[in-house]
């Protein structure tokens, strides 16, 4: 299941975006962390989840960047 849906991530604005992907980022790093230290992580498939919705979030961000710069 994806953390943030295509609609959702349509209707959100660049300041949203960027706070999104810095939880995100945290997120993955509190998990990396776990995995070094040998603790066992609740759900290991949560980092597949969490960098494919990063990877959503840039290639949206690039989009909305790419859009301006056509406009002017």
């Amino acid at each position: 299941m994806a953390i943030i849906r295509k609609k959702e991530l349509k209707q959100m604005n660049k300041n949203q975006l960027d706070q999104r992907f810095n939880d995100l980022k945290k997120e993955l790093m509190k998990i990396n962390t776990q995995k070094s230290t040998g603790t066992n992580i609740e759900n290991p498939g949560r980092v597949k989840e969490i960098k494919r919705t990063m990877a959503r979030i840039l290639t949206r961000l690039t989009e909305s960047f790419e859009e301006v710069n056509q406009k002017t």
